[in-house]
């Protein structure tokens, strides 16, 4: 590369400092094509295209460096252009001008081939992830149903959406439980113990089931328990508001707890609605160790809410909460009529960090990832850190790509190393939960966690 101009060397480098910048890399392989590097140029238009796949720019742009006759300017059937023999300096202004016209006769060629030049570009472009040689229906691709799967998943740790004040309700949104990937135990749990009798008016009519009721979601931080109580609201058909400590806690004496009533008024008016109490050992803490005044008053406001004047006051209105420490939350909002069910979500399981990956994979430049080898590493991996693995693995192989000078793509033995370097963040929740499991168990209220541990061997 001593001979490429200093202008090709700056853009070489910015092109490695930023890799998703697509205008930036149309334009240095407009440059490498006036230089007459049409085999780099080729490798630079199809990182591109892994950028921009429906971008013509981008993909008229593959044409000319892998000297193809382009769908928008159709050669004339006695002219064609030969390649050029040696580098030229030619500006892509001036190359762009001098591009052939169309047919003088009337006629029209026939339309380009993509199929071909994609055949032509096989080399340069290696297939995105390897292909499981234990399974022949494996495409080898990531499933497009990937972004609604994942991205839930890691709500906790990577791009959940943002929590709304607590006054407005999001309307019903199109996020099932078929959307979580894996985590099929918690699925049918929810389902028996929550939805099924939501979903049948005459049974619940017939054995006098109200249609409401309080599930408490607890488990390691980073596993999904926002985004399942979305798929639930999403289940029933009912709104959805999230609310945290800061909607509530106010400066002010009684405005909290105001909040606190406003907020389970707004949920009335629009029933069937999901108030979701996100970090409930914040908004519920046990009051026999809450030495502010303020908290314990919210405390009781909640439990004043949970409640209602009668029992058709809360009719239509569904009470979720999530927590990582249960044994924080006040007893009086877990006795029976008010979050009387729970559930334990643990860290996902094989399908769900597969889907996990190939969400978090899926606008990065990778080349044949091997997603099996990558999943067997990860167990107790919480959504969080799977999306840590993936963005330490980009920056490896960006950081290679700069200190080279030639962008290449995140590989499989670039996730491996990003793995080794990550502990699961669920082995310090799991250290405080055995002791929990072991000696504050009455009444089966941790069976659920007693079984997990006992399982991995961890009690």
């Amino acid at each position: 590369m001593s001979d490429e101009s200093p202008l090709i060397r700056s853009l070489r480098a910015a092109v490695a400092a930023a890799p998703e910048d697509v205008p930036l890399r149309l334009h240095f392989t407009e440059l490498l094509l006036a230089e007459g590097r049409h085999d780099e140029a080729v490798t630079q238009a199809a990182v591109a295209l892994q950028h921009a796949p429906g971008d013509e720019a981008v993909r008229d742009l593959m044409v000319r460096a892998m000297q193809l006759p382009t769908v928008d300017t159709p050669l004339s059937t006695a002219t064609t252009t030969p390649p050029p023999s040696a580098p030229t300096t030619t500006p892509p202004q001036a190359a762009a001008s001098a591009a052939p016209s169309p047919a003088t006769d009337g006629t029209q060629p026939p339309a380009f081939d993509w199929a071909a030049a994609e055949q032509e570009v096989a080399d340069v472009v290696g297939p995105r992830y390897a292909a499981d040689p234990t399974d022949p229906t494996d495409p080898a691709a990531p499933a497009d149903a990937g972004d609604a799967t994942a991205a839930p998943l890691t709500a906790d740790g990577s791009g959940d959406p943002a929590d709304v004040s607590a006054w407005d309700i999001d309307a019903p949104g199109d996020v099932r439980l078929a959307d979580v990937g894996g985590m099929q135990q918690v699925k049918d749990r929810l389902e028996a113990a929550f939805l099924a009798p939501m979903r049948n008016p005459e049974l619940r009519k017939l054995y006098g089931k109200s249609l409401r009721g309080g599930l408490l979601l607890y488990g390691p931080p980073g596993c999904g328990k926002t985004f399942i109580a979305r798929a639930v609201a999403g289940e029933l058909g009912a709104g959805f508001m999230s609310v945290s400590l800061s909607d509530i806690l106010d400066m002010y004496i009684g405005t909290s707890e105001k909040n606190v009533h406003d907020i389970f008024e707004a949920a009335r008016r629009q029933a069937p609605c999901v108030v979701f109490l996100d970090e409930l050992d914040a908004l519920g803490a046990k009051r026999s160790r809450t030495h502010h005044g303020g908290l314990r008053n919210v405390v009781n406001q909640l439990l004043t809410e949970l409640d209602g004047i009668n029992a058709a006051q809360n009719e239509g209105v569904f009470v979720l909460a999530a927590t990582n420490v249960p044994w924080d939350v006040d007893l009086a909002l877990r006795r029976p009529g008010r979050l009387d069910r729970t559930l334990l979500v643990l860290p996902p399981d094989t399908p769900a960090r597969e889907a996990i990956l190939r969400y978090h994979l899926r606008d990065r430049p990778i080349e044949s990832v091997d997603l099996g080898k990558i999943v067997k590493v990860t167990e107790d991996f919480s959504g969080a850190d799977l999306a840590h693995v993936c963005e330490s693995a980009a920056e490896y192989a960006l950081l290679d790509s700069a200190r080279s000078g030639t962008v290449r793509m995140i590989g499989t033995k670039d996730l491996l190393n990003a793995a080794k370097q990550i502990k699961p963040s669920s082995e310090s929740w799991f250290a405080s939960a055995r002791n929990v499991a072991m000696f504050a168990n009455d009444g089966g209220m941790y069976d659920d966690l007693v079984a997990y541990l006992k399982k991995k061997r961890k009690l």
